[in-house]
């Protein structure tokens, strides 16, 4: 099966002229000598077809080899920092438009996994796919409680598929780092075991279920977004049954003008959401294309964004959010010094780095996009410009943050199509600053003390009995030493010291966190 795939992709390299493409694009020139080797014994190659732009062939190659080539070859347009601006730009018109499978073979997937038949399962199915994706579709059903639910089945025989396809792209990864110069620093194994990790989430479908659950219930209550239900007694490992959602699809304007949405409020409202998702959870919906979005026009919910295809999800750690809150706030403040000191500090450059230099980078690159409308912006542009710089400065891309690149590119997307005057760096920088001021000052350390007391009052009863343990069995090991002892004897009046303050602040944290209960 390899093999099979292996020689398709290199018939498909062939026939768009990829060996050319290659070629174009080595900085060190290595490789041209045996790739025209290669020109040149299939000179019969259709000549109209090389004669296209480079990322245009690269494109329809991509398309050619099929849906999860076309997968990553989405991933692939975030990463700037690895394609020159015009692959980039081409690879981002990429669709992952996938012909639906038969419903029939839908319904046996179904009926395998729970053991009984369609009729039994659900009141009524939709034979008739409503979306259709590189790894699974979608059908409408109706539960016996008359519940509308929206069926998730996985495409049969993905698996193998994937699996071959990830193993060749990791082989192209690994010769990228070989021969390409900047090829160790951007890491491009990385970025497709990144790809294959999240891959491997979208073919467990009770995994989907749990990213579904988790975000719906971090916006439990919420005006802004609205996430559907999980029924978990109708999903398995390759069907998931999840509440049908009504609205508008976001990508359509006119609709959402005349059922009345204000579609600069919409845009603001979905800026607040994904830094809500990003620096108070550190968890957020990594596939925020327009397909996955829609609109609510019910009357109790009007105006709020529905999510929907939980996939893709990333999170982010507090060393993560608080290194990028940072940055952000630097670059609203045009506190560019800042900037180039966090770089230095979190170790993405090296440490001999001139901090003047890089600051002076970062200023020619951001200072021209600032106090001007998002129509006349683009991240995209800007974000080219950062790598540019990035790697005159050897800076390591991290691949957790890959995602949120993403993430922020479909931000800018929806952005300038609901509201082309949207500010925003306004919108962002009060929600950033509070959040700042929640982590850091007086207010962060009582927030830590409320969330860290609990476990601290646990371990305060034991700290007595461990203390006189490690005591005893440090003056048996030492006993015939005298001056040993004395030291000892030092550390365990610091020892008491250490555990009289620790009782004071275990007792201030418990009283913080009793303290709404002793007022009401």
């Amino acid at each position: 099966m390899r093999l099979f795939r292996l020689a398709k992709i290199a018939r498909v390299g062939l026939r768009f002229g990829l060996d050319r493409l290659i070629v174009e694009h080595d900085p060190t020139g290595r490789l041209a000598w045996p790739l025209g080797l290669v020109d040149a014994l299939f000179f019969w190659r259709d000549r109209t077809q090389l004669a296209k732009p480079a990322g245009a062939r690269l494109r329809e190659a991509l398309e050619t080899l099929g849906p999860i080539f076309v997968k990553f070859g989405q991933v692939l347009s975030t990463r700037r920092d690895l394609l020159p601006d015009d692959i980039a730009d081409e690879l981002a018109k990429l669709q992952d438009q996938v012909p639906p499978f038969p419903p029939d073979e839908a319904i046996a997937v179904i009926e395998k996994s729970f053991g009984r038949p369609l009729h039994e399962i659900y009141a009524s199915f939709s034979r008739e796919p409503v979306a259709s994706a590189s790894v699974a579709q979608v059908h409408f059903a109706t539960l016996f409680d008359g519940t509308e639910v929206a069926v998730k089945v996985l495409r049969p025989g993905i698996a193998p598929v994937i699996a071959h396809d990830i193993a060749l792209l990791d082989t192209f990864a690994g010769l990228l780092e070989r021969f390409w110069s900047d090829g160790k620093r951007l890491k491009p194994r990385e970025v497709v075991r990144e790809f294959a990790k999240h891959l491997d989430d979208e073919l467990d479908l009770m995994r989907e279920a749990a990213n579904c659950s988790q975000l719906r219930r971090n916006f439990a209550g919420s005006e802004l977004l609205r996430v559907p239900e999980v029924f978990w007694d109708f999903c398995r490992h390759n069907v998931m049954t999840m509440e049908r959602m009504h609205g508008i699809p976001i990508s359509q304007t006119d609709r959402l003008r005349e059922a009345g949405i204000d579609l600069k409020q919409l845009s603001r409202a979905g800026v607040e959401i994904f830094f809500t998702q990003v620096f108070r959870d550190g968890f957020f919906h990594a596939d925020m294309h327009p397909g996955n979005i829609l609109v609510s026009t019910h009357r109790a919910s009007f105006g709020s964004y529905i999510a929907l295809d939980f996939g893709i999800v990333g999170t982010l750690t507090e060393v993560d959010q608080r290194y990028l809150a940072i940055n952000f706030l630097a670059f609203f403040r045009r506190d560019y010094k800042r900037v180039a000191e966090a770089h230095v500090e979190s170790g993405w450059v090296p440490k001999n780095t001139r901090v003047d230099e890089l600051e002076a980078a970062v200023r020619a690159v951001c200072e021209p996009i600032f106090d001007r409308p998002l129509k006349e912006i683009s991240f995209g542009h800007v974000l080219l410009r950062l790598f540019q710089t990035s790697r005159r400065f050897n800076v390591e891309i991290q691949p957790q943050l890959v995602l949120l690149q993403k993430t922020l590119l479909n931000i800018e997307g929806l952005g300038r199509q609901l509201d082309p005057d949207l500010d925003l760096w306004q919108t962002a920088k009060p929600f950033l600053e509070r959040w700042m001021h929640e982590q850091v000052g007086w207010r962060g350390l009582i927030n830590h003390l409320k969330r860290e007391g609990p476990q601290w009052a646990s371990l305060l009863p034991a700290l007595p009995r461990l203390a006189h343990q490690a005591l005893t069995q440090a003056t048996e090991r030492n006993a015939d030493a005298g001056e040993e002892l004395a030291r000892l004897r030092e550390e365990a009046a610091a020892s008491r010291r250490l555990a009289s303050a620790a009782v004071i602040v275990a007792l201030a944290a418990l009283l913080l966190a009793a303290w709404p209960y002793l007022q009401s």
